[in-house]
């Protein structure tokens, strides 16, 4: 025969069963957005990177180092043409001579000032050099083009790893303001089911056990909610840093669409490595290599002599009438250096081993832009399998929702069974969103290494986070 102990435990429950089925808990929206009403828009991403290219200053610093760099081509040009300088001169001499020494050997009146060895003297002269032969100022033209060249292949890497970086934040961002609306809509469910357990243990129908769960899970979900908000703040900081305006990236519930259809990469692995051996990248290696091949010719053009024509005119205005004069004068002068401590050979010397290491950093690069198409090419095709895996997993949490649903109304499941369905939903979506992100985050550094990054594909990675953005509906959140 049953005890008294288990009559009044049987009575309890059937009260505690009563008063769940007439007063039950509803679960509302987390968000204060109306069900149905479409979020606000994304800002453009072609339009954020090109503000970008127009408004960060590390870029604009690139750009005016290139124009100044360019400015060494006609100042080495300039060594090809004449050459003209004047200088002027006031000379005041106190000399001993044969005509201090011996003044009664000249008594002359044109002789004084000389006899006295004291003279001033005014003079200017003109000075016009042109080189007629010249090996090392030809070759500095070479060096300076070259220069030019590689300073400008520079700007375009600065620009193409400016937009990588816009991208690369943007996603950033739109991963933490999504990931952050589904964790304040878990963590509202994390309370429903706290306050659950709590009532169970206060009326003695549930332990100790599942109340400090429940209590650890939503303390979990605050600390990632608080995370998320962190990632938020940082990546629109950087994303105002870079384009100068303040972005609104307001928390979203958003539900994954039933079947995204992102087509893999039709092209063939060698197609995309035969871009990249010829990238902006490797095509700055290989400009700089010239550079460093120009610089040795230079330094080998050395030795060669110079030959130049001199044309000069001088007027020397002095106390001493037998100085007076004024000249004209040509001359062709040959240069020739013949030693000079060994310097010139360790020069030579200097340049060459530059220009293979140089050599060897143009190959380093080509072989790294391999690598990352590889590497990226792999990782792309990870993250399609796990997005079509992460698909399905969302498509049967939300039956499993909706059946906890349907049981917990029947009678066959409690609250909490709903509420954990509910809360590995949320994980599911969040993991989604983050895969989401992953993958178009490789895709934008493949094109960016093969120079395919352009306003179309910026538009295709807009274009397929447009089709994310739905509102989730309020019987399946």
């Amino acid at each position: 025969m049953p005890s008294i102990h288990q009559w009044i435990l049987t009575g309890c429950l059937a009260t505690l069963i009563a008063t769940a089925h007439a007063q039950p808990l509803k679960i509302e929206a987390p968000l204060p957005e109306p069900a149905g009403t479409a979020p606000a828009p994304l800002p453009s991403l072609p339009q954020l990177v090109a503000l970008a290219l127009t408004y960060d200053s590390g870029l604009q610093s690139q750009r005016l180092d290139s124009q100044s760099m360019a400015q060494e081509v006609p100042m080495a040009q300039a060594g090809l043409r004449p050459r003209l300088d004047a200088t002027a001169a006031y000379r005041y001499t106190d000399a001993d001579n044969i005509y201090t020494d011996n003044p009664d050997d000249y008594p002359d009146e044109v002789y004084d000032d000389r006899v006295s060895g004291r003279t001033r003297d005014t003079s200017w002269e003109l000075r016009m050099t042109q080189p007629l032969f010249s090996l090392e100022r030809w070759r500095r033209v070479g060096k300076a083009r070259a220069q030019m060249d590689a300073a400008a292949l520079q700007v375009a890497v600065a620009e193409r790893d400016l937009a990588v970086k816009v991208v690369e934040t943007y996603l950033d961002a739109y991963q933490a303001s999504r990931k952050l609306g589904l964790l304040i809509a878990q963590r509202e469910s994390l309370v429903l089911q706290q306050r659950q357990a709590q009532r169970a243990y206060d009326l003695g129908i549930g332990d100790r056990i599942n109340l400090l769960e429940s209590q650890s899970r939503l303390d979990q979900a605050v600390a990632d909610q608080t995370s998320a908000e962190n990632d938020l703040t940082n990546a629109l900081s950087d994303l105002e840093r870079l384009t100068g305006v303040s972005l609104p990236f307001d928390p979203v519930l958003v539900d994954t669409p039933e079947n995204l259809n992102i087509a893999p990469e039709s092209r063939p692995l060698e197609s995309w490595l035969s871009l990249s051996r010829n990238n902006v990248q490797v095509r700055l290696a290989a400009e700089r290599q010239r550079v460093a091949d120009r610089d040795t010719d230079v330094r080998r053009a050395s030795r060669y002599p110079e030959l130049n024509l001199v044309v000069g005119y001088s007027d020397v205005d002095s106390s001493d009438a037998l100085r007076t004069s004024n000249d004209l004068s040509a001359s062709v002068e040959m240069n020739l250096p013949i030693y000079q401590g060994g310097y010139t050979t360790a020069s030579i010397r200097q340049g060459e081993l530059t220009a293979r290491a140089s050599a060897a950093s143009t190959e380093n690069e080509r072989r790294l832009a391999q690598q990352e198409v590889r590497k990226r090419l792999l990782s792309m095709q990870g993250d399609l399998r796990q997005l079509e895996a992460l698909q399905r997993s969302v498509e049967s949490g939300s039956l499993f929702l909706q059946a906890a649903i349907r049981g917990e109304s029947l009678g066959l499941r409690d609250l909490v069974d709903v509420l954990d369905a509910r809360s590995s939903l949320y994980d599911l979506r969040i993991r989604f969103i983050e895969t989401l992100c992953l993958y178009l985050e490789d895709r934008t550094y493949l094109q960016a290494t093969t120079d395919q990054l352009d306003t179309s594909t910026l538009a295709e990675v807009a274009s397929i986070l447009e089709r994310v953005e739905r509102i989730a509906p309020s019987d399946d959140v």
